[in-house]
């Protein structure tokens, strides 16, 4: 972060206002912005500043592949009759491929073409709502007249996730998705005035891949800092007791336990069973991630008071987990 001294004859405005000085595209896949915010109070910028950067690098979701299934392939070393990359060139590939829109839920997508020529993101078959941001981006070559079918899983979610050694089953793999759409941020402090009169304005410098643009990381930011911080505003309506003596949030409904008794078959489903796989929120995954918790047995494993406090005592997110849990068993 850098501070640097403007004149004193700058200008104010009137309220605190925000402003685009400035937006460019690089390429399809890299976007800049600059924006200013002002006028501040002191010390207000470097606040904001850095809850900004981080809003903007980890709390922004993108639409990532997920997951490739190939017919025929066992593992990722393995060739594909007609294409000269290998299977795992060609996952590293996909993993590249920048998507802009949502799915509905776990999204499915697939490419099937015939040979010989170079396949690229606009040969993937996509939902309606979703587009490649650059359709040029290569994916593999076919060296023969052969079909080439390849499905792919699509998820929206947010930040990195590194999944756990899974064994491939019937040519399915899984992908390490970066859900990181915002690229870089930076922001500096401009300061003007003298003594108690001083005020700042924050300038913001915002690049992305693509999948959306500065200005919209910019409000997806806002709104996600925002709603972080309206349960302070609303903390009658959480009806959340807390207990004199040790002062900590007391959760014990009845409905939030787990039968401790399973039938081997459920036991080895449930082992078997990640994370991924189960619609959990991308707050609670994170939480669960964080948690090393990896499959559903995991979660199971644990007793209601563990489950509670690694979720932090949040109501919804507790009621989510064991509902969904509950559904699978």
């Amino acid at each position: 972060m850098v501070r640097e001294k403007l004149p004193v004859s700058t200008p104010t405005l009137g309220g605190v206002q925000w402003k685009c000085v400035e937006s460019k595209k690089d390429s399809p896949l890299l976007y800049y912005g600059r924006f200013i915010l002002s006028p501040l109070m002191r010390d207000q910028a470097d606040t904001i500043g850095i809850a900004m950067r981080r809003a903007l690098l980890t709390e922004i979701e993108e639409t990532c592949i997920t997951r490739v299934h190939f017919p025929n392939a066992h593992h990722e070393y393995s060739t594909i009759r007609g294409i000269q990359e290998s299977v795992e060139e060609i996952l590293m590939n996909l993993k590249q491929i920048v998507l802009r829109g949502k799915p509905h839920g776990t999204g499915g997508a697939c490419i099937y073409v015939t040979g010989p020529g170079s396949i690229t993101a606009q040969d993937i078959d996509l939902p309606p709502s979703i587009k490649a941001v650059d359709p040029r981006q290569y994916i593999a070559s076919a060296t023969e007249p052969i079909a080439l079918q390849i499905g792919l899983e699509l998820k929206r979610s947010n930040g990195y996730f590194s999944r756990p050694p899974e064994p491939v089953l019937h040519g399915s793999f899984p992908l390490d998705p970066v859900f990181m759409p915002v690229q870089n941020v930076n922001y500096s402090i401009h300061s003007y005035g003298n003594g108690n009169e001083s005020q700042e304005i924050l300038f913001l410098e915002i690049w992305t891949n693509g999948s959306l643009t500065p200005k919209e990381a910019l409000h997806e930011a806002s709104r996600k800092l925002i709603n972080l911080f309206i349960p302070f505003l609303h903390k009658e309506e959480l009806n959340v007791p807390l207990e004199d003596n040790q002062h900590k949030v007391c959760l014990s409904p009845s409905c939030f336990s787990f039968p401790r008794e399973y039938g081997k078959d459920r036991v080895k489903m449930a082992k078997e069973t990640f994370i991924d796989q189960l619609e959990f929120s991308p707050r609670v995954y994170n939480c669960l991630k964080r948690s090393k918790i990896y499959t559903l047995w995991d979660i199971l494993s644990k007793t209601p008071e563990d489950l509670r406090q690694l979720l932090h005592y949040r109501i919804d997110d507790i009621k989510e987990v064991f509902g969904i849990a509950e559904q699978h068993m």
